[in-house]
């Protein structure tokens, strides 16, 4: 069990972000995401979370920076912050905000998209929230499926829980996701007891083993259609999982399948059906952002 409970050492960073950026855009992102609804403090205009970077667990308290390029990140742990370490975590929060995601090809395409244009409004400065890691992801794709959100939450706290890795942000204990190697130590009987589901600790069991021989940079990264096939290859990611991975676990935003509630809100957008042809020819239009478009239609909706 790793617990650092107060923390003892801190470090701010500012952390730049690609104009426009909205942090405001990302707390309301935030607080509407049920996957990780209670898992991060969204109140007060800042957002406070923990993380793991370089085996430590560090706590995040992150607030809007003043001229609105980027965010002011002080970070927190329970033993002294390495320079290793301060940089995984500060590379953690800002890809989880998509604080590098460069938007003006996705926004010079939305601007000739009349009936897109409103969404555009609504939601101008907003990059893509994305899950705090890939691997948190991954686990996640295996808990939810087939079974009710909140279930899949129980799950996941357990978990969590089981792992201990807890820090005290702003007067509020924060626990973070375990990392890969943690995980790894459990057997799948133990994994079993924890989520109480035999498939999927054989999912989880088998998945966590197979992602410590991935490179993540090379995930987020790599030509894309071998990326795919080594999220394929992980037991219990299917075609549908592996999307979900590849635009909110690792912001590969290049390709998009439709899915019924993408379909439900294109057709509230562009107020008509729209079928997989009309789908098709929408996301060519827009091209290599065609997943940040699908986001955007999936967050207005």
């Amino acid at each position: 069990m790793s617990t650092t409970g107060h923390p003892t050492a801190g470090r701010t960073l500012r952390l730049p972000a690609r104009e426009p950026f909205d942090f405001g855009a990302s707390l309301a992102f935030l607080r509407c995401f049920p996957a990780t609804a209670g898992q991060q403090g969204t109140a007060g205009g800042e957002l406070t979370m923990a993380l793991r970077a370089g085996g430590v667990t560090v706590g995040a308290r992150i607030t809007g920076a003043a001229d609105r390029a980027g965010v002011d990140c002080l970070l927190t742990a329970g033993e002294p912050l390495g320079a290793g370490t301060v940089r995984e975590a500060a590379d953690r929060v800002g890809f989880h905000l998509g604080l590098d995601d460069d938007l003006t090809d996705f926004y010079q395409r939305a601007a000739r998209d009349a009936p897109f244009t409103a969404v555009l409004d609504r939601l101008h400065g907003y990059h893509q929230v994305k899950f705090p890691s890939p691997f948190e992801l991954l686990c996640w794709a295996i808990l939810c499926q087939r079974v009710p959100v909140p279930a899949a939450r129980t799950m996941r706290t357990a978990l969590v829980e089981a792992v201990g890795n807890r820090v005290d942000v702003a007067g509020r204990t924060h626990w973070a996701f375990p990392d890969p190697g943690q995980l790894a130590a459990y057997r799948q009987p133990e994994l079993e007891q924890l989520v109480g589901n035999s498939r999927k600790a054989s999912y989880l069991y088998r998945s966590v083993r197979r992602w410590l021989d991935l490179d993540e940079e090379f995930l987020r990264t790599g030509p894309y259609d071998a990326v795919r096939d080594q999220l394929l290859g992980l037991p219990g990611i299917g075609p549908w999982s592996a999307s979900f991975l590849l635009i909110r676990g690792l912001g590969r935003t290049e390709r998009v399948a439709p899915d019924r509630e993408m379909t439900r809100a294109a057709e509230q957008v562009y107020r008509r059906p729209v079928d997989a042809a009309q789908f098709g020819r929408l996301t060519a239009f827009y091209g290599p952002a065609q997943g940040y478009w699908a986001h955007y239609l999936r967050v207005a909706a």
